[in-house]
């Protein structure tokens, strides 16, 4: 393998992108940087201070005293592990919304090129190989079906204890979509030299091999 290179992996929320990025990352030794709890670490925060989302300059004021960084592993939001606490509903809308804003992409964007310049690391998220590292020489857009990934979210917050239905996680589930492909700052979209993968019918294993052969090559 070279010595430095960007795996850059996008797609949908609920299609396993980030099970997948952490295991290729574990199994070719190289940094993972789940770019969705950048995000999502935000989104919290906004929740948490009750911040407006109509309110620019708030959000503007707030993102300048926010630090955001990952420390094996975990996403750290000012200092404090939050990794358990950014993957609700709630939190998850916040994400969506707070993301559609050019100047919070530009930031985030900014510390993402600059964690994956001086080493190989996998990154998923929404727009990695269309804005972070349009130049990544691997490239993969995983998706499934909107049912499936419901189903997948669905089963993950009621072990998580959470009290939700299967609808609704299908509704939030296509709602995000929306937000996401149709947001004018960097919208969710294929790469056109991306190469797709429906994991409808595959489990996460075949995933994996299937990207760690191709990077190995």
């Amino acid at each position: 393998m070279e010595k430095v290179f960007q795996i850059a992996v996008d797609g949908p929320s609920g299609a396993g992108k980030s099970t997948v990025a952490k295991a290729v990352a574990k199994k070719l030794n190289i940094e993972y940087i789940d770019t969705g709890a950048m995000y999502r670490a935000l989104g919290l925060k906004i929740l948490d201070m009750s911040v407006s989302m109509d309110d620019e300059d708030a959000l503007r004021t707030l993102l300048g005293k926010t630090d955001i960084d990952f420390v094996d592993g975990n996403i750290i939001l000012d200092g404090q592990v939050v990794s358990g606490l950014i993957r609700t509903p709630e939190v998850s809308m916040a994400a969506s919304r707070c993301s559609a804003f050019p100047f919070i992409r530009e930031k985030l964007v900014k510390a993402q090129q600059k964690m994956g310049e001086s080493k190989s690391v996998i990154m998923d998220g929404r727009d990695i190989a269309t804005a972070v590292f349009p130049n990544a020489k691997y490239k993969y857009f995983i998706t499934a079906s909107d049912e499936e990934r419901a189903k997948r979210r669905y089963k993950e917050l009621l072990e998580k204890g959470e009290d939700v239905t299967f609808e609704q996680v299908l509704k939030d589930i296509r709602q995000r979509d929306h937000n996401d492909m149709t947001r004018d700052a960097s919208p969710l979209k294929k790469a056109e030299d991306a190469e797709e993968i429906d994991t409808t019918n595959m489990s996460i294993d075949d995933v994996v091999d299937y990207i760690c052969r191709q990077v190995k090559l």
